[in-house]
């Protein structure tokens, strides 16, 4: 099998998704929509999720090092971590990991930071790779790991896009307040699934029709977040969506909107917070041809 059928492949089985398997229409339509329909998703979904660039010089990192809570957070970190057979590089490294922009450490994966910022700082320390691991032991090689990064980023500064977005229901119970707007919205989705001669849905499309609301609803699209994809399987499961039952319009409108209050209930016990944190490399000056995205 070529590349392009694979590509091909995977586009009609997402499209397959979004369509309930829509049986009269070419393969050439198909994936025309679905890359339609994935546009406009993906487009609301930036208008949703604003972002900030962080300058991160290791200033706030020494501020962290500094506090009165680091030592109780870093043994926090190391207990999470749980690296019983790990080197004492390997925890340092997974700590690094775990640290947060908010705690002036840009994200310790991204091969940028990983080339330019830890690896010189954990040479710094000598052949801690030998060193028993104890938590007195990983917080004092933590301490002088810190410091080191924080020498790099004040010499080599990092660029970081930053979004912060918490899903906690409130999108939900604000399209679920608008009874205008959410019929509007349950009636574009309705229009958006195919039906029986009977003009009745199979409930396989509830996927494809929450996927419509996702936006107004502010949730995000399926597959962009494994937690919040969680959520919503999980209110999906009461209602048997798989069964391929048939149901007239206005039951698909009623269960749809049980499927909105399932999860803005399970948001509401348990918000989701969710960061994204991306390295923002600059142009070199001597191109003069853009770099692509």
């Amino acid at each position: 099998m070529t590349k392009e059928q694979t590509y091909c492949d995977v586009i009609l089985q997402v499209l397959n998704e979004f369509t309930c398997k829509q049986e009269n229409i070419s393969k050439t339509e198909l994936i025309k929509e679905v890359i339609s329909k994935t546009l406009l998703r993906m487009a609301a979904g930036l208008k949703r999720d604003a972002f900030v660039i962080l300058r991160i010089n290791g200033e706030e990192l020494l501020e962290f090092l500094n506090s009165p809570t680091f030592e109780r957070d870093i043994l926090s970190i190391f207990s999470e971590i749980g690296l019983p057979h790990g080197s004492l590089q390997d925890n340092v490294i997974e700590a690094f990991v775990k640290l947060t922009v908010d705690q002036g450490m840009p994200p310790a994966t991204d091969p940028w930071v990983v080339s330019n910022i830890v690896e010189p700082a954990l040479k710094s320390l000598g052949d801690v790779s030998r060193q028993p691991v104890s938590q007195a032991t990983l917080l004092v090689e933590f301490k002088r790991a810190i410091e080191s990064v924080a020498q790099h980023l004040k010499e080599k500064p990092a660029i970081v896009a930053h979004s912060q977005n918490t899903f906690d229901g409130s999108g939900i119970k604000k399209l679920l307040s608008n009874k205008f707007e959410l019929h509007k919205r349950l009636n574009s989705a309705i229009e958006s699934v195919p039906k029986d001669q009977n003009g009745e849905i199979s409930k396989e499309c509830f996927h494809g029709a929450l996927e419509i609301l996702a936006s107004a609803a502010g949730l995000p699209s399926f597959g962009a977040q494994d937690q919040m994809d969680n959520i919503r399987a999980e209110a999906l499961k009461t209602f048997e969506v798989n069964d391929r039952k048939l149901v007239n319009e206005e039951e698909f409108k009623k269960s749809l909107i049980q499927v909105l209050e399932t999860i803005m209930q399970l948001l509401e016990a348990n918000p989701i917070s969710v960061s994204t944190n991306s390295i923002v490399h600059e142009p070199r000056a001597t191109s003069s041809i853009p770099s692509s995205p």
